[in-house]
């Protein structure tokens, strides 16, 4: 994987300090999506007086999973397509529309982020599905996968920029 800058402390090639690298998407989609998680449950402990919770309010949880998702990965992609100086300034918007109808068909397929600790907890035990494993990694990576995978059909080999085909020896 191409980190950037962090590349030196693996002994890898940097092609990019930042812009395009996972580096860039790690650090740009968390900050985005704890954003916005953070804002949509505020707002809903605001206006309805009381903690959102799976447990109490199933469907409101399920469509804030959509709704901050979904912002998250618009937020961050419209700092992508303002910012990275890789993106030509004519095609910024183009950009932004286009990766934002990506976050669109990807966020749908994360209704079931709530679903994963109850469905580990059903078959592995209580705590599990309560773990930090079971309850948050688990339910946080199958979601970015296929929120990803669809949204932007980057399965296997599609997703890897330049340096990463060419330190993986794949043809570009």
């Amino acid at each position: 994987m191409d980190y950037g800058s962090f590349n030196r402390f693996i002994g890898r090639e940097v092609g990019e300090e930042f812009w395009g690298t996972r580096t860039q998407h790690i650090v740009g989609v968390a900050g985005c999506l704890a954003l916005t998680d953070h804002a949509s449950q505020a707002l809903y402990q605001r206006v309805f007086k009381k903690e959102l919770c799976f447990a109490k309010s199933p469907a409101a949880f399920v469509a804030h999973t959509f709704l901050f998702i979904f912002s998250g990965v618009t937020l961050y992609v419209a700092g992508d397509a303002a910012f990275n100086p890789n993106h030509k300034d004519g095609d910024r918007l183009a950009t932004f529309k286009s990766e934002t109808y990506n976050s669109y068909v990807g966020s749908n397929t994360a209704w079931f982020e709530p679903y994963v600790p109850v469905a580990v907890a059903k078959f592995a035990g209580p705590a599990a599905g309560g773990s930090w494993l079971g309850s948050a990694l688990l339910p946080a990576t199958l979601a970015y996968s296929t929120v990803k995978g669809v949204g932007w059909n980057d399965w296997g080999n599609s997703g890897l920029n330049d340096l990463e085909r060419k330190i993986n020896g794949l043809e570009k």
